[in-house]
């Protein structure tokens, strides 16, 4: 077949791909490697301490990955020496300056790169404030820094989320925060400030046996005071702050996934890595130690296969024109909505053909689960359930001098942790809003007829009971849940 303008844009050009180890990174690098094997290099900063650690953890962490099967039988016996000429490991963080590359390396690598990648990023809702920024806003500004050393670059492509919309009800549209932004009226964040006050803070706690937690209590603090749910998509606006201001003429794409989902079709339908939200109530249904769930089936799970996204990322990458920022939603709530219902009803179905096996090697049956459809019904069953018999528990551990102590600490502790997930996940398990993706179908349309097959996000294109059923569930069970 002919090759389509998006494989002939990465012919000859040289990248660097910042989140390589993680499960979209893995995705987009097989996938350039495989369509366009003519691609001149591809740059892989891991965290390493040296440069043949870097080669061991890309060796490991990526290229022996089950995902490049494909790819490894395509070139057969010249597999090691052609990944050797195309993927470059570097020792190298997007914390420091240069990404921690130095000297020659640097030096040949900035009049190299046509197309920086920055899929790196910490999604831990409750992360420390200051790892979250390093990682989500100083990585941004060391890309834009070393972006503005590379003569021949064409494009920076920023991977961000939709959800750093926070709560926003009704539909969200394609468009980059302007610097200072919050989601709460008549409040303007000031990203050096708030930098600064990480720093500062880490400072007063140096030595402090509670330092870990007080770091990630500021971040939920800061961004629930400007109408953020979590440390995470706080982190990730302030980075798209970032990243306006500093890119100076430099093209720019920002694409925001909703939740990435298992691939759909190529190199390897239903490979995942990771557990997203929706895959915490498979594995906790498929482990048998989940009676309820806070969510409302009838709204809207907005989800993406990883294929997808990455098929997004390089046509919006071909795509860039000169001096523009771009914002592309790789979403389905608009497009193609797939309810929570959808994730139960296939769920069921697929437990009931393909029954766990219990500790005794018996079958165990599908059960059905109770849904909470809001917070407050979701607190009144813990407290009628655990809390009480907690407190009663206390109650006699006092009348029996402390003998229930580690008994009444432990699930404490567990009662605790729960309720804790419940007030950092329920802004997603009960979302409103929808997400346009106007950009994504004028990128979509505009797609030569060869491209639209192999670089295809036609999310419409998907049968959501079908995909669940047959590639995502099973997915999960084989390469989650081992």
């Amino acid at each position: 077949m002919e090759e389509g303008r998006i494989a002939g844009y990465f012919r000859n050009k040289s990248l660097l791909i910042t989140g390589s180890t993680g499960f979209l990174g893995k995705i987009l690098v097989e996938k350039i490697l495989r369509v366009q094997p003519d691609v001149k290099r591809i740059y892989l900063p891991v965290r390493a301490a040296d440069a043949a650690s870097a080669k061991q953890r890309v060796e490991t962490e990526v290229i022996g990955k089950e995902l490049f099967g494909v790819l490894r039988e395509k070139h057969g016996k010249g597999f090691q020496s052609f990944i050797e000429e195309k993927v470059v490991p570097l020792a190298g963080d997007i914390v420091y300056e240069n990404f921690g590359v130095e000297g020659a390396q640097l030096t040949e690598m900035t009049q190299e790169l046509n197309v920086i990648v920055n899929g790196a990023a910490t999604t831990n809702f409750y992360e420390r404030y200051d790892v979250a920024l390093d990682v989500n806003v100083m990585g941004v500004k060391h890309m834009c820094q070393l972006a503005k050393k590379c003569p021949n670059l064409e494009v920076i492509l920023h991977v961000s989320t939709a959800f750093v919309a926070g709560e926003r009800q009704g539909v969200v549209e394609e468009r980059a925060f302007k610097n200072g932004e919050t989601l709460r009226e008549g409040r303007r964040v000031d990203v050096e400030a708030e930098l600064r006050l990480a720093r500062e803070y880490k400072k007063q706690l140096a030595g402090d046996h509670n330092e870990r937690k007080a770091m990630k209590d500021l971040g939920l603090a800061r961004a629930r005071e400007f109408g953020w749910p979590n440390t995470y998509v706080f982190t990730k606006a302030l980075g798209e702050m970032t990243l306006g201001q500093l890119r100076g003429d430099i093209p720019v794409v920002i694409v925001r996934p909703s939740i990435i989902t298992s691939i759909l079709k190529d190199p390897l339908p239903g490979w995942i890595e990771g557990t997203r939200t929706i895959d915490a109530f498979l594995i906790g249904y498929a482990k048998q130690n989940l009676p309820c769930f806070l969510a409302d089936l009838d709204l809207t799970m907005d989800v993406i296969p990883g294929d997808m996204v990455v098929n997004a990322m390089m046509a919006a990458a071909a795509a860039a024109a000169p001096a523009s920022e771009t914002v592309y939603h790789a979403t389905s709530s608009l497009r193609n909505p797939a309810t929570y219902a959808v994730l139960y009803r296939t769920g069921l179905r697929y437990f009931e053909e393909h029954p766990r096996v219990g500790k005794d090697g018996r079958p165990v049956g599908a059960r059905k689960i109770h849904f909470f459809t809001t917070v407050a019904a979701f607190h009144l069953y813990m407290v009628l359930k655990y809390r009480l018999p907690l407190e009663l528990l206390h109650l006699v551990n006092l009348l029996c001098c402390g003998l229930f102590s580690r008994l009444y600490a432990d699930l404490s502790r567990k009662y605790k942790f729960v309720m804790h997930l419940v007030d950092l996940y329920s802004p997603f398990a009960l979302y409103k809003g929808c997400f346009d993706d106007g950009n994504m179908e004028k990128l979509r349309l505009g797609m030569a007829a060869e491209d639209s097959v192999a670089f295809s996000f036609d999310l419409k294109s998907i049968d959501w009971d079908d995909y669940f059923a047959t590639v995502h569930i099973p997915g999960v069970m084989k390469h989650v849940l081992k």
